[in-house]
């Protein structure tokens, strides 16, 4: 009898511990899932990016719901309720851009595509779980529809799929690339666990942590499209510095955007970051510039985690006062300058262009 790929063998183990959790969880079938947005956005870079690759995006979201199917119930019940939960989809349109920029002929980047998409999706699984979020996208999360085990284990289902999707590929070194992502984002999420609570923490230390946990994923998904299309390392290289540049640039603005009086009026949670004890740059500025009376009370907030009403609005003032939230801005767009400079050695096209809007779009976006 031959032995079944390792892969599969994880992926069946996964399958087996999560059916005897879903036979124990009395929420696996009160979940409905979440409801689209009745009014439609305004056109973004994003929606171009999407429409450049739309032939090949409405393959990977096919492919994406073929790998969910399971004939546990629960995985493609919690699976899609967070794929289909308004993600921007950026990191497999990444991928299938970066192939297009490449000209890439051929198929193999649609599963590189979708693998990059379960690897994201498992690890905000993951992440929701260990930060005990109850929101994600301003809709209730997973972990707070299906509770933790469900969700931890649709996660390690997710990245087994990933894996597999990977292997399709051929390519021992996507398969490198992609699993020392894996590895670099799981490090990246100790590490913040270390600095979480931490009013201490450098602005070394958090760029080593957003670069880990954000970052890595970007760049590696960039990075394997050169490498399917067969290109050059030194095409390799600059789509992965594009990627680990702009990943870094979006994690700085969804660090203001926390602190943002936009995002109430969009209708999403302010302060997420600030209630879960997370140091992210604003705080690091704000801290280190701050008088010591305004360091007792970042201990208290953050540390202590004694938060009261009106802290959040009083952390958003010394932000303010002290310029954090305008110079976390301002590194973004110091990232984003890296990443425009590291495609100026492909030629111009649609691809090309694109992929430089999308940066203005990452820097300027409001949710």
């Amino acid at each position: 009898m031959l032995a079944l790929p390792r892969a599969v063998v994880i992926d069946r183990m996964v399958e087996t511990e999560l059916a005897v959790v879903t036979n124990l969880d009395p929420k696996r079938h009160e979940a409905p899932l979440p409801q689209a947005p009745s009014t439609p956005a305004p056109s973004t870079p994003l929606d171009a990016l999407a429409d450049l690759v739309a032939d090949d995006l409405l393959a990977v979201n096919e492919l994406i719901v073929q790998r969910m199917h399971s004939s546990v119930e629960m995985i493609p019940r919690l699976a899609s309720y967070i794929v289909s939960a308004g993600g921007k989809r950026l990191r497999p349109l990444l991928t299938l851009a970066s192939a297009r920029l490449c000209r890439y002929t051929g198929d193999r980047h649609l599963g590189l595509a979708a693998a990059v998409e379960f690897i994201h999706t498992a690890t905000l699984l993951h992440d929701d779980v260990v930060d005990e979020s109850n929101l994600r996208r301003g809709l209730a999360s997973a972990n707070a529809v299906f509770g933790n085990k469900s969700s931890v284990l649709v996660g390690d289902f997710l990245f087994s799929r990933a894996f597999l999707l990977m292997v399709e590929t051929g390519s021992l070194e996507v398969l490198r690339i992609l699993s020392q992502a894996s590895v670099v984002i799981a490090e990246g999420e100790v590490l913040q666990l270390q600095t979480t609570n931490d009013t201490n923490t450098t602005e070394e230390s958090y760029l080593e942590v957003i670069c880990a946990k954000t970052a890595a994923l970007f760049a590696a998904a960039c990075r394997s499209s050169a490498v399917v299309a067969g290109r050059p390392e030194a095409e390799a290289a600059a789509l992965d510095d594009y990627g680990m540049n702009l990943g870094i640039a979006f994690q700085l603005v969804d660090d203001v955007l926390d602190y943002s009086a936009l995002q109430a009026r969009l209708g999403k949670t302010v302060g997420d970051d600030f209630r879960e004890g997370k140091i992210t740059l604003p705080v690091v500025l704000a801290f280190r510039r701050g008088s010591e009376e305004e360091r007792v009370f970042w201990r208290r907030v953050l540390e202590d985690t004694e938060q009261t009403e009106g802290d959040l609005d009083h952390a958003i003032r010394l932000m303010t006062q002290h310029r954090a939230l305008r110079d976390t801005m301002d590194r973004a767009r110091q990232y984003g300058t890296l990443a425009r400079n590291a495609l100026s050695g492909f030629d111009d096209s649609p691809e090309k262009r694109i992929l430089l809007e999308i940066i203005d779009f990452v820097i300027d976006r409001e949710y």
